[in-house]
């Protein structure tokens, strides 16, 4: 015997159906808990704008990286780094991050 499961996504809000690319979950979090909310294309549109004024006020702290103001690398390599920590007698990893305090005193010496 066959089954056959259909899955109907279904808005959070208005308990209506959201056909095939009609809607969308939208994840956000608030004073530190986090939410997912299931909504259809014009109720998405109305919580983007309720949410605009907020987010043109708010300082970002997560979410995708942004790039140096400059779009440049940083002006200095770990390898760098590390080849002149190893002159200081500085004990630094062979791989993965750098201490930030290692990176501070290469700056300042630099």
């Amino acid at each position: 015997m066959a089954q056959r499961v259909i899955t109907q996504l279904v808005s959070d809000l208005s308990g209506d159906e959201i056909a095939d690319g009609k809607g969308e979950s939208i994840e956000f979090s608030y004073r530190g808990a986090s939410y997912s909310i299931d909504l259809t294309d014009k109720e998405a549109a109305g919580f983007d704008k309720a949410i605009a004024l907020y987010l043109e006020h708010a300082t970002k702290t997560g979410g995708r990286r942004r790039s140096t103001s400059a779009g440049s690398k940083s002006d200095y390599s770990a390898k760098d780094v590390r080849v002149w920590a190893k002159a200081q007698g500085i004990d630094v990893p062979e791989r993965g991050r750098i201490p930030g305090e290692i990176l501070e005193q290469y700056k300042s010496s630099k």
